[in-house]
């Protein structure tokens, strides 16, 4: 006799527990899900929860010296031109002339 949806779904959750399986979540912006299909493309993996699997245990085993680099944030610099620099500071003079003017 087969079993039904209700058993197998139990079945399949104490496999789950026994194994020590996790649910993890992950909110993504369109960027990175699309970086994510791509990888995917590329490797001809279909499913998300494997291609993520993969990654993490491919970047783990690179070890710390491996994986820091390719988990730091990227960072912007802000570079300031001379001729901004120099009216930022024209216009913090007389903001402070102003201020001393006022009181």
């Amino acid at each position: 006799m087969a079993k039904t949806v209700k058993e197998r779904s139990a079945k399949a959750a104490q496999k789950r527990l026994s194994a020590g399986e996790e649910e993890l979540r992950l909110r993504v912006r369109p960027g990175t899900k699309q970086a994510l299909a791509d990888l995917m493309e590329w490797a001809a993996i279909e499913e998300q929860g494997e291609a993520l699997t993969l990654m993490i245990h491919h970047l783990h085993g690179l070890g710390p010296g491996g994986a820091l680099p390719l988990l730091e944030i990227p960072r912007h610099e802000i570079t300031v031109s001379p001729a901004v620099a120099q009216r930022l500071q024209l216009a913090y003079n007389r903001e402070a002339l102003r201020i001393c003017n006022d009181e």
